[in-house]
Parts: structure tokens; sequence; C-alpha cells
């Protein structure tokens, strides 16, 4: 290996120990930038935090290169999922990676952020011939990508992405994602006494309840899913509730039946409300619009080829989740995500290994340099 493997794991959990919650990233923000200013990169903070109600926006960094080619993105996000307050790396004699057991590691995304601040390292210390290098830092991933969505793509020289966010071996990368669209149906009914005069009420939770029974939940065909995840309303057992409000999400890799799924889910709570002289307030946003990248693009067949050179299998995928990397394809930049040694994201058994970590950054070096 030309990385340092002990230093990934250090700077890992270096990363791991910083408090990095969706909207509160500053801290990491402020170690990130120290650091690639220190390699040598140009550094630049944007105002995304100020845009969506956070405290620090996305880092965006270059490296001039010293060979020939184009530049190259790479990409991970500085926010971790809850519960994350107090992470602590606890590293295993086998050289697992968990947390203690009271909140998440973290490797969703430290580990993309420690293998890119490793391969930059690696390309200052040993003096390797690299193109030139791009490094984009997003904050507030987690929750549907708000922070890629306020960046200006416009500044990016890169046409090319690699976006460090995969669960799974190092060698795994997703070439497709779908939309998301989130989704809140207000129903608006009339309250009355429900014991004297249930009547003269209008039972927003029934029309929402109607509503939710005549959707189809779950796989609506092999590329849409729908999912009504929380519905609220009322005020006491002994009145007609006035207000009823359930929101869910849409995931499609097509975005055209993601938008069409949406408005069948408006009608339905539109028609189930219009029956009892109830009415409705929707409202859809879309988190990330589904992209793929052809198999046969250079950015797949340079990863390929990183990959045979280090001997690692390739497993290429599509994904059924978003990332960062949904809102390059949308500004025309090609890109693939690729894996990390993350497993078990998003909950409090999420690990990762100190041999996947230096893989993970060994491939992102290849890549700069190949």
């Amino acid at each position: 290996m030309r990385i340092d493997p002990s230093r990934v794991l250090k700077e890992f959990s270096a990363l791991v120990s910083i408090d990095s919650p969706s909207f509160g990233e500053k801290q990491m923000g402020d170690y990130l930038k120290k650091e690639l200013a220190s390699l040598g990169l140009s550094v630049r903070q944007d105002r995304a935090g100020d845009r969506i109600h956070g405290n620090c926006g996305n880092i965006h960094a270059f490296l001039e290169g010293t060979a020939e080619g184009e530049p190259l993105l790479f990409c991970a996000h500085m926010d971790t999922v809850e519960p994350s307050r107090g992470k602590r790396a606890v590293v295993s004699e086998d050289g697992t990676v968990t947390s203690d057991g009271k909140t998440v590691l973290g490797a969703d995304d430290c580990a993309g952020l420690a293998a890119i601040l490793e391969a930059l390292r690696t390309l200052r210390e040993k003096k390797l011939p690299h193109r030139p290098v791009e490094v984009l830092f997003t904050v507030a991933e987690e929750p549907y990508c708000r922070g890629a969505e306020q960046f200006d793509f416009s500044t990016l020289r890169s046409r090319e992405a690699y976006v460090l966010d995969l669960a799974g071996p190092v060698g795994g990368a997703a070439y497709g994602a779908p939309t998301i669209l989130s989704f809140t149906a207000e129903v608006l009914g009339k309250t009355a006494h429900a014991g004297f005069a249930p009547q003269d009420g209008i039972h927003a939770i029934a029309a929402a309840a109607a509503a939710v029974n005549q959707l189809r939940m779950g796989r609506v065909d092999p590329d849409t899913t729908l999912n009504v995840g929380t519905i609220s309303g009322g005020t006491a057992t002994n009145i007609v509730p006035d207000r009823c409000i359930a929101a869910g999400e849409i995931r499609s890799y097509s975005h055209k039946k993601a938008l069409e799924q949406a408005e069948l889910v408006k009608k339905a709570f539109e028609d189930c409300a219009r029956k009892i002289g109830a009415s409705v307030k929707f409202e859809s946003l879309c988190g990330c619009e589904a992209y793929e990248t052809p198999t046969g693009h250079p950015v797949v067949l340079r990863f390929r080829q990183a990959c045979a050179r280090l001997g690692l299998p390739v497993s290429l995928e599509k994904t059924f989740g978003g990332s960062d990397n949904n809102h390059l394809a949308k500004h025309g930049i090609a890109g693939i995500v690729i894996a990390t040694a993350m497993n078990r994201c998003h909950s409090c058994d999420e690990y990762t290994t100190a041999q996947e970590l230096g893989r993970a950054a060994e491939l992102t070096l290849c890549l700069m340099t190949e």
C-alpha cells in the first residue's frame, strides 16, 4: 500500500470524535478546512448554512494537477444521523471499529472523509504525479441532500465525480439511484362534540385513513415505492378531529413515475376528503432526482481499472438510496457512488474495519493518480 493504514485509522477516529449532526457541522467544517489548506488545496466555504438554518456551509477545494488529465471531483458529506453526540471509535483486536453502542459510529460518512484526506496526504508526501483534484464536502446530506441542493455547481471544474458514500465492501459502486419525493397531506374537517353532536363534525382522521387505505403501500412497481410513514391528528377523545396530517415518501428510478405517483396520492386524499366535506392541503418536495450513469462511461471504466490494479472485486449496482451524486448528475456531472467500508449505517450497530478503511483510501489515491 502507498497509503499509511495506521494513519487512516487515526484520522478516522479523530473525525468520529467530532460532533457533526445535520445543520450543526461547524466544528467538522473548521477541522476539514484547516486540513485541506495544509495539504496545499485552495479552499472556500459557501453560504449554504445560512440558507438552510445551519451553522456551516459546503466546503469546496481544489488541488492543481502535476500530470495530464481532466479534473476529478471527490465528494463526501460532513453530517451524521442521530444519535451522534459524543461519538467515539472503539477498535477491537481484530480491527473491527464500532461506537460504544450509545451512538452511531459515523462511518457514514467519516470513512469517506478519511479516505480523501489520506489520499491527499500521500500525494503530497510522496510527490506522486496526479491529475487536478477537486473536493466537495457537503452539509446536511442526510435530510434529503439539503446542503448539495444549495451548492453553486457552476463553480466546479470537474465533469466527472466519485462520491464516497455507499455501504458495503470496498470495490462496490452504485451507478444509479432514485428520485425521492416527500409529501404531506393536511386534511381539514370540522370539530364537534363526539358524544352530543358527532353529526355536526367532519372527521379529518377518517378521511385521511380512507385515503391511506385506498393507496397501494410498499412496492408499487419494480421501479417505485410508496410509504405513508406518519399520521397525526385530533385533540381529545371526545372531539371530532378537524385536522389530520399524513406524511410519507415516494421513491422511483423513474422521475416521471415518482411525479405521477405523487399525483395519485394527492388525488386519493382529495377524493376521500371531498366525500365527507373536508378539504386538503397537499405539498410535495423533491429531495433528489433519479439518475443512471452508463456502465461504459469513463468514470465507471476508470473505477474498474483502479479496482483491478488493487485486486479488489468489483460490484456495480443501482441503489435505492439518494446521495449527493443525484445533485451532481442533475447538473451534468457524471459520477458513481463508491463503497467506503461502512456497514449497518443509521444504527448504533454501525461498524467498519481498519483494513477496509485502508483499502478505501488506497482506492481513492489510485483514482487520483490513474
